[in-house]
């Protein structure tokens, strides 16, 4: 293997087809941060953060610095040990989560692109097509009933609607989905915006109306794990941790604690290698596995789907980012299915 001879961070500013609304706030657009790492064989690895003030309390300014800053601790290291390198960088910017993942994605991506593999082998597996639902923000439900019928006509059969800003109106939201889209899993996602009371009412209320829910997914307030245990002894529909998990230790609570039905381990909280162990954990304890995103290009995305491809074993993936997107990184495809390849994550970005 090869040293790293040089390291490149700058903004990746991306436009949405339209504002992005969640219980937690509103995005209009997508200012991420690209990283470019290449090592002294002429291999270039890319990576990508997302910082996202509302689930991170990032910004992209932030972000940037800390990524620059850190490209002493890279330059001169071998990829062969991204793991050590990986660790000094965790421990010298602890919390700084999005420049951890942009950095962390390009050394592993050129680790693998030094190798030949697709980085789902670094994995564990092989680059199997990956299937994504498709997220509905926060609409007045004729609105969501309309993407819902787009997203079920370009063949998403699994659709998660964003809820949390009170019971009745978010039920009205999931019912005009359900009609919309009739044969269409669905999930939802509270994004922490209702209490312990209002979880329960609003799983009461779609058992009572017949309404169809495989998911409840992060219904209050991160910090609350008591709660979210209390919401799943009290829901019929599997409970789901997003933001209350960022890092193993996280993960670790949340199983001792008898939280959580379900794990969502996402990359830009975790770091890949920080994923890694989060799925064991779960799989030890007999949870099952999603896959979440933040706004992110194809970087970001084909990371994560190369993660699921070589991991396995999971029951929901929420991979949709690039759907959101009016620019992405590379030419944009449409539909559910995400045809990924490599060496590493099989991207170079067209910027």
């Amino acid at each position: 293997m090869s040293k790293i001879v040089s390291v490149d961070v700058e903004p990746l500013d991306l436009p949405l087809i339209e504002p992005f609304e969640i219980a937690l706030g509103t995005q209009y657009e997508a200012p991420n941060v690209l990283v470019t790492v290449e090592t002294e064989s002429g291999v270039v690895g890319y990576g990508e953060g997302s910082p996202d003030h509302y689930v991170t309390g990032e910004t992209q300014g932030a972000t940037l610095d800390t990524a620059t800053h850190a490209t002493d601790l890279l330059v001169g290291s071998d990829v062969a040990d991204y793991r050590a390198v990986i660790e000094s960088l965790h421990a010298t910017y602890p919390g700084a989560v999005s420049a951890l993942f942009a950095l962390e994605t390009a050394i592993i991506d050129a680790y693998c692109r030094e190798r030949e593999i697709p980085m789902s082998e670094f994995f564990g597996g092989t680059p199997e097509p990956v299937q994504t639902d498709m997220s509905i923000p926060i609409h007045p439900p004729e609105i969501a009933a309309e993407r819902a019928s787009s997203a079920a006509n370009n063949g998403f059969e699994t659709i998660k609607v964003k809820v949390g800003q009170g019971v009745e109106t978010d039920l009205e939201r999931l019912r005009a989905v359900a009609e919309a889209a009739p044969d269409a899993t669905l999930t939802v996602d509270a994004n922490q915006g209702w209490s312990v009371s209002e979880s329960v009412q609003f799983d009461e209320a779609v058992h009572d109306a017949g309404l169809p829910l495989s998911l409840l997914e992060q219904p209050v307030v991160e910090t609350d794990v008591a709660g979210l245990a209390n919401v799943r002894n009290r829901t019929k529909t599997p409970v789901a941790a997003d933001e209350t998990v960022f890092t193993p230790e996280d993960a670790t609570r949340v199983v001792r604690e008898d939280a959580a039905d379900v794990i969502n381990i996402k990359l830009g909280k975790s770091g890949l290698l920080g994923a890694a162990d989060i799925a064991a954990i779960a799989r030890a304890a007999g949870r099952d596995l999603m896959v979440g995103c933040m706004l992110e290009s194809s970087i970001g995305i084909h990371t994560s789907a190369h993660f699921v491809a070589g991991t396995g074993g999971f029951s929901h993936v929420d991979l949709d980012a690039t759907h959101l997107l009016a620019e992405d990184v590379v030419t944009k495809t449409s539909g559910p299915t995400h045809d990924i390849e490599g060496p590493g994550h099989g991207i170079i970005p067209n910027v």
